[in-house]
């Protein structure tokens, strides 16, 4: 059970940092390229949030292996890392579902 837990708070931290990635990509990175021509910005954003979500969803597939999700929860888990405050919303109902 304490494994189960501990990743679980990995998940939450992997997905916090995903979603931050998000959206720094979309609100900061990308105006600063296509409206200051400053491109570098959505290299070196847009990399770690390629590596975060790579992160996120083996994280996913691994939590829910361990806490037995069924695969609609999986999917929703899915769904929420491709919107920008998904993972807040999906970390939220996970903690909700759990108490």
């Amino acid at each position: 059970m304490d494994n189960q837990n501990t990743q679980l708070k990995h998940f939450f931290w992997i997905s916090r940092a995903e979603a931050i990635s998000f959206l720094l990509l979309i609100f900061i990175a990308m105006p600063l390229k296509y409206l200051m021509d400053m491109p570098l910005a959505v290299k070196y954003v847009g990399w770690a949030h390629g590596v975060l979500f790579m992160a996120y969803m083996l994280q996913l597939l691994t939590v829910a292996y361990q806490l037995k999700w069924d695969v609609l929860r999986v999917i929703y888990g899915f769904i929420a890392s491709l919107l920008p405050f998904g993972p807040f919303v999906f970390e939220r109902s996970v903690k909700k579902g759990e108490g």
